[in-house]
């Protein structure tokens, strides 16, 4: 293991403090920031994002931010190979990649490599969505309870995105989404890793931090934004991968007048606890973690001298 390079995973629920982090991190030590993060690939989607301001990003640049406009779409195997390939130039220049982001898939795909899952069929994603249509969503994951209790198990019945996909996998390959998982490609990361989890004490205190942050955002311009990207870009729609991001969905059913702006701020806040609470799950079902509570006033520090001395050894 000590022949191989360094690299580490900063993994955490959204408003755990990750970015901050992240860049006191850069400003002591012998590292490179890589995003994990599937919605700050988007250009343009900075506010909803919550994407490191300008300064911050001048002050410590992050690899794999603002990549493609948001009507394109950018996979778990897009990440890993531009991930790879940015850690192996790191490590060429001295330095030590630090993986930053609340993208667990990503993580996931990176360490342990990917599984075969087909890709998406718009007629079948079409027969789904119909059918969802008539019977709605918790009937559609009890549909896949049956199927594939595994992954019924870990999503929400409301996750239409995900209970989707895992039911469109299985039409188009006959086979579960729990069965290909199991069956991946890519194989282990040749890196040395330190895998630093952030995980709240209190939910409670994790859930305020959410809901001020989707107020300041709404207070920055949010729906602004999203109406800027609209106008730039008029194919956008509820079912491209960018506007599923967290508040996006919410936003332009607002604009489209499906509830105002109270319901707006309810909705994003719930959407945002639902990720929060997703990211803890992964978080736990991943090994050799080492936590640190992301209320604790002493965080950074706690992470530093962690990364100093995992950096030395």
């Amino acid at each position: 293991m000590s022949a191989l390079p360094s690299a580490i995973f900063l993994m955490g629920p959204t408003a755990s403090g990750k970015t901050g982090l992240a860049v006191e991190l850069y400003q002591h030590l012998p590292i490179e920031l890589i995003s994990v993060d599937s919605a700050l690939v988007f250009k343009g989607m900075d506010i909803g994002t919550a994407k490191p301001d300008a300064a911050t990003l001048a002050q410590a640049p992050h690899h794999l931010i603002d990549l493609i406009p948001p009507t394109e779409v950018y996979s778990a195997a897009n990440f890993r190979n531009d991930a790879l390939k940015l850690m192996a130039e790191i490590a060429a220049r001295g330095k030590v990649p630090l993986l930053v982001g609340g993208t667990m898939l990503y993580f996931k795909a990176l360490q342990g490599g990917l599984s075969n899952l087909p890709e998406a069929d718009v007629e079948v994603r079409a027969k789904l969505d119909a059918e969802a249509a008539q019977i709605g969503w918790p009937a559609m994951h009890a549909k896949l309870a049956k199927i594939d209790p595994a992954t019924a198990a870990r999503l929400e019945p409301a996750d239409a995105q995900r209970v989707q996909r895992a039911l469109e996998v299985y039409e188009i390959s006959g086979k579960t989404m729990t069965e290909l998982h199991q069956a991946t490609s890519g194989g282990d990361l040749p890196y040395r890793l330190l895998k630093i989890a952030l995980v709240p004490s209190d939910r409670s205190v994790l859930h305020s931090r959410i809901a001020t942050r989707f107020d300041v955002m709404l207070k920055q311009g949010f729906l602004d934004e999203v109406t800027a990207l609209l106008k730039q870009y008029p194919e956008l729609t509820p079912e491209l991968p960018s506007m599923r991001c967290v508040g996006y969905r919410q936003a332009l059913e607002h604009l489209a007048g499906q509830y105002d702006e109270a319901e707006l701020r309810d909705r994003g806040i719930f959407a945002t606890r639902q990720l929060a609470k997703r990211q803890l799950t992964w978080l736990r079902g991943m090994d050799d973690n080492f936590e640190i509570d992301c209320l604790n006033p002493k965080m950074n520090e706690l992470a530093f001298n962690e990364v100093n001395q995992f950096i030395k050894s």
